[in-house]
Parts: structure tokens; sequence; C-alpha cells
């Protein structure tokens, strides 16, 4: 799908976002490990989301799901515990996180494989310290170089003392903290190096809790420990608005100067909350309650200086938003952006250097210097099947003097499948082309 993104002098409206994808993934997997009937009220319908019901059903969850009042969603969860039924093969499609998370349940089989179509993508991401965190515990593996295709084995899974590497990414981490309370027995979990978006740590830990799980925590998130003989017990769970989703929103309202509003963007461990105040920092007049966010106006868009580590997923969509800010705004502590679905460093410089836009690149940063008189565009810019790259690129170009044409478009349904139509909604000029 092209979407053509046309010159948009100002929006208007309030929207309901889509639900937390991080959350939602989460949150099923806790239901399908526990013994009994959980429901999710409010689970994110994107690629993602898909993809966890998809690759838990082929681990043996039975998953039921009713639409309620307003079209809003619950989705009932009969779990696995902790035997899981063996698919033979799981593919997560080109949802990183996914994998990951469920590689901790592929350590409980005596043999599966995991593979993606998505070779120049997902295919590309290294899992190697996930694997040696998982051998540590017992578990056999076979890969290419620590990439897909891999093979778990569970050979003999066993407790004590595992160390892990936190500096790529947490999601490693997360793996093992869903995995620890079904080994059986008492379980340490040691951070080494650094540990890179600690907010996600802090969500999962919140869903385990929820889920009934205890976990003695380091506050500096580099220690764990587990008590043995634990279980997960069904529960009922309600996902919040999506973050990430919502940033991308209000940088479109920032850069049109817009009175827009986003709903259901409640107080959680989400750290793309940030971008309230981060938007307020930039010269935006924000109001927010504790349930949605209102964009008032402002005067003309300011520079920042944000370090990214703990807000990564919000990072493209503030890049977009500082293209059209007086002076030179400069994300840092992102090195880990560059082992996502693309180098989210290399390629949104590039793409914006396209454009028009002055930016450069660190080996952990982004530095955009802004032109609050837009750019002239005129050109089609791929995605590389990142859907933050999409985001990014439909912001910018709603200010481009001939528009852009964002191929591949349809690749923002990973997180947000209704982005573009929701911006329709708020009066942008999109023409969605199949």
């Amino acid at each position: 799908m092209k979407a053509h993104i046309h010159y948009t002098e100002r929006l208007s409206g309030r929207l309901d976002p889509p639900s937390s994808k991080n959350y939602t993934t989460r949150y099923l997997l806790a239901a399908a490990l526990a013994e009994g009937e959980s429901v999710v009220h409010f689970p994110a319908h994107s690629d993602d989301g898909e993809a966890m019901r998809r690759c838990l059903a082929g681990f043996g969850a039975q998953l039921r799901e009713e639409r309620g009042a307003q079209g809003r969603t619950h989705l009932h969860i009969r779990g696995f515990g902790r035997h899981p039924a063996n698919p033979g093969v799981v593919d997560p499609g080109n949802a990183g996180a996914v994998l990951r998370l469920l590689m901790g349940v592929g350590a409980l089989l005596p043999e599966v494989r995991f593979e993606t179509r998505f070779a120049e993508s997902l295919g590309q991401r290294p899992h190697g310290d996930l694997l040696a965190a998982l051998e540590q515990l017992g578990a056999q593996t076979e890969s290419e170089g620590g990439r897909l295709p891999l093979t778990l084995r569970r050979h003999q899974l066993r407790g004590g003392r595992v160390r892990v590497s936190g500096a790529r990414s947490s999601q490693y981490l997360s793996a093992l903290l869903f995995l620890a309370p079904l080994i059986g027995e008492a379980v340490e979990i040691e951070v080494i190096d650094h540990l890179v978006s600690q907010p996600l740590i802090r969500t999962t830990l919140e869903v385990l809790a929820q889920a009934g799980i205890q976990v003695e925590a380091a506050a500096d998130l580099l220690h764990f420990r587990f008590p043995a003989g634990q279980h997960y017990q069904p529960r009922e769970y309600t996902v919040n608005g999506d973050y990430p989703s919502s940033a991308a929103i209000l940088a479109a309202g920032a850069v049109t100067n817009s009175p827009i509003a986003v709903d259901r963007l409640f107080e959680d461990c989400q750290g793309e909350r940030a971008v309230i105040p981060l938007l307020r920092q930039m010269g935006v007049a924000v109001e927010y309650d504790g349930r949605s966010a209102a964009l008032l106006g402002h005067q003309g868009l300011r520079a920042v200086d944000f370090d990214g580590d703990t807000a990564t997923d919000m990072v493209l969509a503030m890049s977009g938003a500082a293209a059209f800010a007086e002076g030179e705004s400069r994300f840092h502590g992102i090195a880990n952006l560059r082992l996502k679905e693309c180098d989210r460093i290399s390629v949104p410089v590039r793409e914006l250097r396209r454009l028009g836009v002055d930016c450069a690149e660190g080996p952990a940063e982004i530095l955009v210097r802004g032109n609050p008189e837009g750019y002239e565009g005129g050109v089609e810019v791929p995605t590389y099947h990142d859907h933050r790259v999409a985001q990014l690129l439909t912001i910018v170009g709603l200010r481009c003097r001939r528009g852009l044409t964002v191929l591949d478009a349809e690749t923002v349904g990973k997180s947000y499948p209704a982005f573009f139509q929701d911006l329709i909604g708020l009066g942008a000029r999109i023409e969605l082309v199949e």
C-alpha cells in the first residue's frame, strides 16, 4: 500500500488510541502461562498482538474473543501453565519482542524451532545473549550465529544463578523473568554490562505481580530473585492506551500546530509517557489530567536535548517534530535503536536528508537541525518494513509543500493499524492506494 501524504494546514479533534502493544503481549503471555481462564480487556489488535495470539494458540492456549460496547474487545484465554504443547515450528512474523518472550516458553519443550519469513528484518536481529542465558539454565540451543532460524532443546532445566547482558535489549531479560517461575526451583538473575529500556522491565514486573508471581527486584533492576514453587494465576487484565502510538499522533499535532486530544493515556510504566513533558519543552501547551492529553498550540517549536534510552519507541516520532523546531535537537542514548526492524538511526537520518532535513547521526544519537518553514518533499520514501519509520515520514510529510509518498505503508499495522485512518479523521490530507 502507498500513502500519499499531502500538505495539511491543521488537524482538529480527539481520538481513542490503540491499546498498548507492550502490555498486550505481556498480558497474553501471563494468561497463557496460568492454568485456568484469564480475561484481557481491550487487547491491542496489531501485528505484534496477533503474532502473540497465533503463537500462543500453537503452544496450546485456547483463545476466545468477545466484542462489547463501542466495539471494545475482551479476550478469554485458557492457559497451558508450565506444560505447553509442541507446535514444532514457531513463526512470530516480524515481531522481535514476541519471539524473545516466547523463546523462554520454548525452553520448556523437548525441542522447538523458531523461524521467520522476514529474513531481512527480524532475521538479522541478534538473540545470542538470550541463548547464552538459556544455556546457563540447562537448555541446548542451535542458531545461525545467534540469529534465526534457531532451535531450543529443554535438556535439563534447572534453577540457580544466571547472568544476562542487558546492553543490547531489555527483551532478553523480560524473557527470563517470565520463564523463571516455571522452572520449579529458585532462580537468581544478574544483569551484566548495562540495562537499556528499563521502563519495559518495570512493565514486565508489573504484569508478573498482577499474575501472582513473587520476585525480589533490586532498585537498579540489575538483580532478581525468584522463590521456588510458583505458579501463574488466572486473572483479569485491562490494557491502557499505547503511548508510543499516541506520541506519533501528538507529534503530528505539534508540527501542524493543531488542537487535538488523545484519550485513554493513564499513568502507568510506559516510558513514552515522557512525550508530554518533552512536548512542553518544545514549547507546546499540553493539558494532561491523568486520563487524556490535549494540545493547545504553540508559538513555534523549540529544539530539545533528550535521553531516549527510557522512551526509545517515541524517538523517531519526536525527531519528526524536531525537524520543524528552531535550533538543533539531540536524541541520545539510543544505540539499541540500531537493532530494531531496521537501523533506526542510520535509516531515518538518510531518509530525512532526502527530504531536505539537516540532520546527522552518531554511534548512539540523532541530531536534527530544524526548519520551521517546512520542506519541499515531492518524493517517494521507503519504510524498510519498520512501522516507526513509516510514522516518522508521515509526520514530516504533513508539512512538505509537495507532500510525499510513503511506500509499503501497511507496515504501520505492526503497532497501529489505524494510524492513517485516525490522522485522516483528524483532518490530515492522506490518500491510501492499494
